[in-house]
């Protein structure tokens, strides 16, 4: 029987927030099953926690050469993934997508599709480009309906530019020229439970968006092992789980962390108390810091001129000596340019 502890350091050692991995940027986003990217920094940030010597330049000499593409995939949200898992998962995740589009009603989803491969051949674009096109071609409909439909049903993938963080604020899409190779659903399990196991089918499923989970599940040949409350979750034969005894360093996570999004139950890092104060009410993830394995506060950057600030909002009484090392090793990481840098508490909401 797993203890809430011991499916926490299972979980962490197989996120690589143990102990850093030796390796380079798209071996990490690989290992992970992609980072969530919805916004430029934060995936710099997660391999950043993850990856020993890592180096912005890494990433982003990556995304250049292709071989990590930042795409719609994983609940219909932009991640960061390797080329061949945008191949080989993009196919399998499509009817969750489509499903996705699907809810709005009077569109020839077809033709919109049509359309959008015309225009984007022409060359990429941002959607606030793309948009218009289509209501030329489609009077009357509604203008975001339209891109979300091409956003769903149509494999994209985000133009990297010169950016300190490798992309503009507002993303230009272009096709991805990567023919796809789909795999099986449970090789898409596998991989889940390489990066989040041990876990249950609802976990799988909130991660993939693929329903049927379950049944399939059943059918695999893995190990299945008592958790906390007597839930059984399901590993892979021979997966690391090294004891709840193991130390946890500190760790801060970026805002949307896949470790944060991964689970239908979010308590083996997250207690169900500090839930609202990490998801808030318009769907942001807030960035969080784990002390002994657990979220422990959330945390946010304040740059004035020269000067970078790391304010930390701890879920109980503040400690910021533990924090400090990482704290500013992180702060270093995510603004270069700033010749001062300080850890403070922040001020109470």
């Amino acid at each position: 029987m797993l203890s809430l502890r011991d499916l926490n350091r299972a979980t962490l050692a197989r996120q690589h927030l143990l102990s850093r991995h030796q390796g380079d940027a798209a071996d990490i986003v690989h290992r992970l099953a992609g980072l969530q990217a919805q916004e430029p920094r934060p995936p710099y940030l997660g391999v950043h926690a993850r990856l020993d010597g890592f180096e912005r330049d890494d990433l982003h000499a990556a995304l250049h050469a292709r071989t990590l593409v930042r795409a719609t995939l994983w609940r219909a949200t932009l991640h960061l993934v390797t080329a061949a898992d945008f191949a080989a998962f993009r196919p399998v995740v499509a009817p969750v997508l489509a499903s996705a589009a699907r809810r709005f009603d009077g569109i020839d989803f077809d033709a919109v599709v049509a359309a959008a491969d015309r225009l984007l051949a022409e060359g990429p674009m941002t959607f606030n480009e793309l948009r218009p096109r289509l209501m030329e071609e489609f009077p009357g409909a509604y203008d975001r309906a339209l891109g979300y439909a091409v956003r769903m049903l149509t494999p994209l993938v985000v133009e990297p530019t010169q950016d300190r963080w490798s992309f503009p604020r507002e993303p230009v899409f272009g096709p991805p020229g990567i023919e796809p190779a789909p795999v099986d659903v449970p090789a898409l399990v596998e991989r889940y439970l390489a990066a989040f196991g041990p876990a249950t089918p609802a976990d799988v499923q909130t991660w993939s968006g693929l329903g049927g989970i379950g049944k399939v599940m059943a059918g695999m040949d893995l190990e299945r092992v008592t958790g906390p409350a007597g839930r059984e979750l399901f590993d892979l034969p021979g997966a690391p789980r090294p004891g709840g005894d193991v130390p946890a360093p500190v760790r801060f996570l970026p805002d949307f962390d896949t470790l944060i999004l991964g689970h239908a139950d979010r308590t083996r890092v997250l207690a169900e108390e500090h839930k609202s104060r990490v998801t808030t009410r318009n769907l942001r993830v807030r960035a969080v810091y784990l002390v002994d394995g657990f979220a422990a506060g959330t945390w946010q950057i304040k740059r004035s001129g020269k000067k970078a600030r790391l304010l930390v909002s701890p879920f109980g009484k503040p400690d910021l000596a533990p924090l400090e090392e990482e704290g500013l090793r992180l702060l270093a990481f995510a603004e270069p340019d700033a010749t001062a840098l300080t850890l403070e508490a922040a001020d109470p909401v």
